[in-house]
Parts: C-alpha cells; structure tokens; sequence
C-alpha cells in the first residue's frame, strides 16, 4: 500500500518515512507543492498524508486549473484541492500540521480531507491513523519496528555544535541519543579546522543518523566566533527550520537546557532565548572563579555603557528566531570572545534599547559545568579589555 507524504521539513519527511516504510508502506516524498502533485499521478498512493502548514494559502481552485498553474503555489491545501478539484478522486487524504486556525481547519474538511492530526503527535498514533484509514499493508517479511514514543514536534530546531579537537566530547552517546529521541531536531556539526580525529569521528555520527545530522567542514581553524557564525548562516539558508541556535560540544550545559530554552522561544514573542548561569536552588552552576569575575566584569561594563540590563549575554546557548540570524550574523564580529555580546548590539541598532530587552530572554539553566577544566591566563583577561574597547568603539 502507497503512502504520499507532502511536508517541507526534512526532519519530518525522513521520521515519516521510516516508520511508515518500518510498518510496511510504500512511501514517497515531496517537500513542495509542485513536486507533490507529479508524485500523485506517477506513483499513485492509496493515501495523502499532507502538511497544510506550507508557508501561504493560495486561492482555491476550479477543476478546470492545470499542473501547470499550481507551480508556484505554497500551501498544502493545494495538493488536497488538486485531488479533489483537478483529478476528481476520492484518496483518502491526512492533513498532519501545527496550524489551529479553525478556518483553515474548516476549509479542509470542506475540500474534501478525510483526517486531521495536530503536531506534536507521536508516530506510533500516525501509523494508526493511517492504518485505520486504508488498512493494514500484506506484510512480506518480518519489518523491525522502533517508533516508541518518537513525537513529530510542530516545529523544526537547527542547532549549531563548533568543533575544535572534540573527538573526546563526540564519542558521548549524548549526541547519538538526542537526535534519535528528538526527530524535530537537526545537528550541524562546524569542524574548525580540526587536527585530531574528530572530522573522522563526525563523518561516523552523520552515517548513524541521516539528514539529521550535517557536517560543515572549515579547513583551516577560523576560532569560536567565526565556526559559529558560519554554521548559523548555512542553517539559516534552508526553510524547514524554525529556530536555531547553538551550543558547545562538551556540553558544559545539556540537551535539557537547551529544550527548555526552545519551549520558551516557541510559546513567546521572544526573538532570542539566552541561558543564563546564575547560582539558585537546586541548580549545578560550576564555574571557574577567574572566568567567573571576567563574564562580571564584562555583563557589567555592557550596562554601563550601553545600558543594557543583562546578567549573562556572554553564555554560550542561544536559540533565535531566523530572521535574527540573517541579521546578527550577516558580517563578521570584531571580536573573538564577546561575539555574543556583539550579537545583542546589533539586535540592539536595529530595534532600539528598549525593544531588544522585550526581545531578549535571558532563560536560567539548571546546569553548567566547565568541562575542559581550563583557566583563564593573565593574556586572555589583556586580550579582552582589548576587544571590549573594539566592541565599544564600533557600537556605542
């Protein structure tokens, strides 16, 4: 039995299409609408499962519109009017999306849609739907299934991971078991020019996983700033993501963290949800204690000067909305170590000193621990009086 699935994320595309192909479907993709309907009329499917959420919704159609004068057309709703209006079938049709608008609701069931299952929605209910609807596939042989509870999320993550000798940190089973459990999320890996074998071991990690994991490879070492800029900037050009937002690869703060940073983003109006590692009840904040004084120093001249009320814009995860990062990473920093500082800056000359702190969350992180068990030398706190005066002179 033969499954469309019509998405324009990738991340939802490649969970779908395993657990259906594991339950013993016949699947085909199609992450545009003109895609879609080809697929249609070449592989015929006893079933459409469509995503309606697809950027715009087009006028609806008379059965006399051709192939031709949908190629442009964003919103799944189209490939269910094609069905309906153009082919004149009665394929059962799942519309599978984020969007609660009762009106787009309402106006696919009026076109003719046969389901509707609301993300976030585990694959395990999916492949019951889809059985309910067309029946169970003649199964040739034994297929291993491993859905579990594997959730298909409303939104797609890019996350960013620099890369400088961290074979030790990559051989963690975290990476491997965070993007199997979490299908809504997709890891870019940015090897900087590294000398070890951690390209190597990267290489293994994106064999494991698929299109959930990417590699982008910087021969020569550009530093922390750059490798980060230039992941956020390739992730940026691909539509299927959300939010991106990026995090170490010794993980001084976890995966857990970060989803919470991401709940928040999603169910606010924030632009940028920060961590911030401040000492509470009942978190595991560690520190260095020169460092320590430093990320103080630094947070506190920032108010000062530029009157900005943050407590750690320093921290090292973040995770922004898109069009945040086609704006703060858009050029080069001037600095090497206080990027995250010129990130807030920029943001700050494009919507004001106020509206930046409606815009900016700081978030407080159970965790932080400095994994590397390094300390700050004497030339490190020179070198950053001198790029606190950069940072100074370009944006005050």
């Amino acid at each position: 039995m033969k499954v469309l699935i019509v998405d324009d994320q990738q991340l939802v595309l490649l969970s779908l299409e395993k657990s259906l192909t594991d339950l013993g479907f016949e699947v085909k993709c199609a992450d545009n609408i003109f895609d879609a309907v080809q697929y249609y009329d070449s592989f015929s499917p006893d079933l459409a499962l469509i995503d309606i959420n697809m950027s715009v919704t087009a006028d609806t159609f008379s059965p006399e519109n051709t192939l031709k004068e949908i190629e442009n057309k964003d919103s799944g709703l189209e490939v269910l009017k094609y069905i309906r209006y153009v082919r004149n079938h009665d394929t059962p049709v799942m519309i599978l999306s984020g969007n609660v608008d009762d009106d787009i609701l309402e106006k696919g069931f009026e076109l003719g849609a046969n389901e509707y299952m609301k993300k976030p929605v585990s694959l395990k209910e999916i492949g019951i739907r889809v059985k309910k609807l067309i029946g169970s596939p003649i199964p040739t042989e034994s297929v291993p299934v491993s859905i579990n509870n594997r959730i298909i999320q409303n939104t797609c993550i890019g996350v960013v991971i620099p890369c400088y000798n961290e074979e030790k940190w990559l051989l963690s089973e975290e990476f491997r078991n965070f993007v199997t459990k979490n299908l809504g999320y997709h890891l870019c890996f940015v090897n900087d020019g590294s000398t070890d074998n951690t390209l190597d071991v990267l290489n293994d990690l994106k064999k494991e996983n698929g299109g959930r994991i990417s590699i982008y490879n910087i021969k020569k070492y550009v530093g922390r700033a750059e490798a980060i800029r230039l992941g956020m900037l390739n992730l940026a050009k691909q539509k299927q993501f959300d939010y991106i937002g990026f995090i170490d690869a010794d993980l001084s703060t976890n995966f857990d963290d970060f989803s919470d940073l991401v709940n928040t983003i999603t169910k606010s109006k924030y632009k940028v949800v920060s961590g911030c590692r401040v000492s509470r009840m009942g978190a595991d904040i560690t520190t260095e204690p020169t460092r320590r004084f430093i990320n103080r120093f630094v947070n506190y001249t920032i108010r000062k000067i530029f009157r900005l009320e943050f407590r750690d814009a320093q921290c090292g995860v973040k995770i922004m909305t898109r069009d945040v990062v086609e704006l703060a990473f858009a050029n080069r920093f001037y600095t090497k170590t206080l990027f995250d500082i010129e990130i807030l800056l920029r943001l700050k000359k494009k919507y004001g000193r106020y509206n930046v702190q409606q815009l900016w969350y700081e978030k407080p992180l159970d965790r932080w621990i400095y994994a590397r068990n390094t300390k700050v030398s004497f030339f490190h706190s020179f070198n950053l009086l001198g790029q606190l005066g950069k940072i100074t002179l370009h944006y005050k």
